[in-house]
């Protein structure tokens, strides 16, 4: 099975080269918003671009991610809410299991019934350990998952979580507060399960300005995702990206 964008996330990190993703919800877009987010991106060398959502209502998942193909060469990686959300135009797969939770459909029961769609789609298959961290608000992911998420203040938690997810064989650990955190996940936390894994380490939630976005690297974050505030100020993502490779250039020094 090929691991193209698998390497070139772990490289990434062997060289301290800090990523930045644009969580892209098929939802909330169209050809136009599509068009002007790839045009920025572009511009501002975002490192990826993420496609799902928690809920997907549309039947734009195929089409936007063909978009994306279409006018540009950054990666795309599918962030997916449920079995429905895949399709083999992109070209990799986060397979998430919520390890942060106990729900057994999310842990294993999702993945037996997406397993012949995944392996018949030709993806790129990232095992991705999932964790779901108060975010200080209900979120979509919180009550689909039926899961409560780990306490914000509760780093040994995550930490625990965190490297019993990579000896399990996750490939990524990633950290999420929710799409419309009031609070994203601390540096604290971050450094915590950073400095325990050798995996790469993808945050998401609640990261509404570049230098929130510049200290989660700092505390050792390898990936960022940021979806919502870029919903709302496409224009961020060039102040984002250039906070998040301030750090890659300041590592290399």
């Amino acid at each position: 099975m090929k691991s193209l964008i698998y390497q070139s996330l772990v490289q990434r990190k062997q060289q301290h080269k800090k990523s930045f993703a644009v969580l892209i919800d098929p939802d909330k877009v169209n050809d136009s918003s599509l068009h002007q987010l790839i045009e920025i991106a572009v511009a501002a060398n975002v490192d990826y671009f993420f496609v799902g959502g928690s809920l997907v209502v549309s039947h734009y998942m195929d089409e936007c991610v063909q978009y994306i193909k279409q006018h540009c060469n950054i990666p795309v990686i599918l962030f997916p809410g449920s079995p429905s959300q895949v399709t083999a135009h992109a070209d990799a797969l986060l397979y998430l299991s919520l390890i942060s939770g106990r729900n057994p459909e999310l842990l294993i029961g999702q993945h037996v019934i997406s397993a012949p769609i995944v392996k018949q789609s030709g993806l790129e298959v990232m095992p991705t350990g999932y964790m779901v961290i108060d975010g200080g608000a209900p979120t979509t992911v919180s009550y689909i998952s039926n899961a409560a998420p780990l306490p914000s203040d509760k780093k040994e938690i995550a930490m625990c979580t965190a490297m019993a997810g990579e000896m399990l064989g996750m490939k990524l650990i990633y950290m999420d507060a929710g799409s419309g955190a009031k609070k994203s996940i601390s540096e604290e936390m971050i450094q915590q399960v950073a400095s325990c894994i050798e995996v790469p380490l993808i945050v998401g939630g609640g990261i509404v300005d570049p230098e929130k976005a510049y200290l989660n690297c700092k505390a050792g974050a390898d990936v960022i995702v940021v979806g919502n505030a870029i919903e709302k100020d496409p224009v961020l993502i060039k102040e984002m990206a250039a906070a998040i490779h301030q750090v890659s250039v300041l590592k290399a020094n």
